[in-house]
């Protein structure tokens, strides 16, 4: 009996552990069910969240070059960081050598190849990298740049959602601000650097990020150089850029290290953004250091605007000015000229639009396309160049061309054999008191004598320059009341 309890107590021993350890092991398995499942969640989350990016997000690279680039790598590092999010490589051609990438890999499905020269096989839409983008931002990556860091793409799209474009630095390197003071109907664009973290533009690597519908108001967005070309047009809308000094991305592989490389990527650059700025309309530029470039006519090329019809010149019809060249251009004639006529001693003064460009501006009139001169018909013989251009067209020492008017009885000088940007010289001679002239078909009213007795004088491009006395009188009975306050404009065009 005793055995037997003993035996009994040892089996009931037994148990109480099996219990216990069965109950342990349970505990233990859900502690590991509890530590699994945050981790479950987490990836279920973070793939929502890439999924989410892809669609609010658009990355396009936009800036390499064909023959050295750091693309593949740069598409490889997005697919690792966000494999669902779009990308799109544009190009002006199809890239050679060719990009190391396969398109055709399943994991590629996201990555578009757009080239924007026109083909054959190739739509318009096809063609057009605005038809790809889906999403309400867009994240322009430089050529060489790492997308390591997710955060910096979460933060950068909370800022731009209420700044509208903000750029962030790529290395270490500094960037700069830059005020763009563009004028569009002046054809100018005039560059400052200045302090802060809101710009018109910017010079250093960086990354950019923007509403897609701002893109969409934009002339021509992927223009290169990028992003030269996408800030002044950014300009023209009135948006700013953010700098988001806080935040990085990361550099890629190092390019154009040599010599060569260095120097081909200047010449491009230069011929870029030559070719920017006539897509743009802009042909005087300012820089930031104070020079002056010119990307319009000069004395060797035509003028910017062809034969002028019924005194209307073709740029007004684009609410335009004349633009800043040829009013260098006159300018020159116009020195040339009075500095011809006084050397004889031609009695000469400023007539019409020119005269009401003098009262209003010290110079000619923004919209203007020539200058007009009065002067005493009594005097043409004392000019050896209008007695020759009484017969035929004559060039001087200085490669003016004299020529008489085929509109009437008048003359003109010109910039060049090619360029005809001109000066009218009025011929007016004396008749019962009033200054008066032959016939030609330029508006232009006869005028009593005494307007010239005395003569006076008037600022006029950088020049005094001889004018009528009672200046609002005689430009009133040239034109109309009020005519120096409110001109009117050829064609009665009216700009805002």
């Amino acid at each position: 009996m005793r055995l037997k309890f003993v035996r009994a107590l040892l089996i009931l021993a037994l148990l109480g552990n099996l219990i216990v350890w069965h109950r342990i092991w349970r505990l233990s398995m859900e502690q590991n069910m509890g530590l699994l499942t945050p981790s479950v969640t987490t990836n279920e989350h973070s793939q929502k969240h890439q999924q989410c990016l892809g669609h609010l997000v658009t990355i396009v690279i936009r800036q390499f070059e064909n023959f050295e680039n750091d693309v593949a790598s740069m598409v490889e590092s997005v697919l690792n960081s966000f494999p669902g999010i779009p990308v799109l490589i544009v190009c002006d051609e199809l890239p050679y050598p060719p990009l190391e990438l396969d398109f055709a890999n399943e994991s590629m499905k996201n990555i578009k190849l757009i080239s924007l020269k026109p083909e054959f096989n190739k739509s318009s839409e096809e063609r057009n990298p605005l038809f790809y983008i889906r999403t309400k931002f867009v994240l322009f990556l430089p050529d060489a740049t790492r997308l390591l860091n997710k955060q910096v793409i979460q933060d950068t799209i909370a800022q731009v959602s209420n700044l509208g474009i903000v750029i962030v630095p790529v290395g270490k390197i500094a960037l700069h601000c830059l005020e763009l003071d563009l004028k569009v109907r002046e054809w100018s664009l005039k560059i400052a650097r200045v302090m802060g973290t809101e710009c018109d533009s910017v010079i250093g690597k960086h990354v950019t990020m923007l509403e897609a519908k701002i893109l969409r108001r934009l002339s021509d967005p992927f223009l290169l150089p990028f992003t030269d070309a996408l800030y002044i047009q950014t300009t023209a809308i009135g948006a700013k850029i953010h700098i988001l000094k806080n935040y990085q991305f990361n550099e890629g592989k190092p390019l154009y290290r040599n010599q060569q490389a260095q120097s081909k990527i200047q010449q491009l650059y230069r011929t870029r953004e030559r070719l920017m700025f006539e897509k743009l309309g802009i042909k005087k530029v300012t820089r930031a250091s104070g020079s002056v470039e010119w990307y319009g006519c000069s004395r060797e090329t035509p003028r910017c605007f062809g034969s002028v019809i019924n005194g209307v010149p073709s740029y007004l019809y684009q609410h335009r000015y004349t633009p800043p060249c040829c009013l260098a251009g006159l300018r020159k004639v116009t020195y040339h000229v009075i500095d011809k006529l006084e050397e004889v001693g031609i009695r000469f003064w400023l007539e019409g639009q020119s005269l009401l460009g003098a009262m209003r501006h010290g110079d000619i009139l923004p919209w203007d396309h020539e200058v007009q001169i009065g002067l005493n018909r009594d005097d043409l013989a004392r000019s050896p160049w209008l007695v020759r251009a009484k017969s035929k067209p004559v060039v001087d020492n200085d490669g003016f061309i004299w020529e008489k008017a085929t509109e009437g009885e008048f003359f003109k000088v010109q910039y060049s054999k090619v360029n005809h940007l001109h000066v009218n010289l009025l011929p007016f001679y004396t008749r019962n008191g009033s200054m008066t002239k032959d016939a030609w078909f330029l508006k232009n009213r006869d005028f009593p004598e005494h307007f010239l007795h005395p003569m006076s004088s008037i600022e006029f491009a950088g020049r005094q320059v001889p004018c009528p006395n009672n200046i609002r009188d005689f430009l009133e009975l040239k034109y109309f009341k009020g005519v120096i306050e409110n001109p009117e404009l050829p064609g009665k065009f009216v700009f805002d």
